[in-house]
C-alpha cells in the first residue's frame, strides 16, 4: 500500500512539473506579442512563477490558476514589471503595469 502512495505522489509531482513548463510556455507565447504591440522590451525573455493556487474554470474543471512576473523596458535603461495569469495553460490577462491591459492572444 505505501508502495502504490509513493507512486501516486511521484505520478502527481511529474504532472504538475509537466502542466507548469506548458503553461510557463504559454505565458512567455502571450507575453511576446502584447510587449511588442506596446512598443516594450521583453527582458531576461522569461516568467517567474509568482502564485499558483487551484481554482474552478467556466466549465467546473479544477485547474491550476497561476500568475507569472517577469520584467520589461520601455526606454531600454530601467525595469518595469508585469505580470500575466493564467488559468490551466490558458491566458486570462497580461498585466503591463502601463495602466492599459494587453489583450491575450485568442
Amino acid at each position: 500500500m505505501l508502495e502504490l502512495a509513493a507512486i501516486a505522489l511521484v505520478a502527481a509531482i511529474a504532472w504538475f512539473v509537466w502542466d507548469s513548463l506548458k503553461a510557463r510556455e504559454a505565458a512567455n507565447a502571450a507575453i511576446r506579442p502584447a510587449c511588442r504591440a506596446a512598443g516594450l522590451l521583453f527582458l531576461d525573455d522569461t516568467v517567474a512563477l509568482e502564485r499558483a493556487r487551484f481554482e474552478r474554470d467556466d466549465d467546473g474543471q479544477l485547474r491550476v490558476a497561476r500568475v507569472y512576473r517577469f520584467d520589461y523596458s520601455d526606454t531600454g535603461d530601467n525595469r518595469r514589471r508585469g505580470r500575466v495569469a493564467l488559468l490551466g495553460a490558458r491566458v486570462l490577462r497580461v498585466d503591463l503595469g502601463t495602466g492599459v491591459p494587453a489583450t491575450p492572444p485568442s
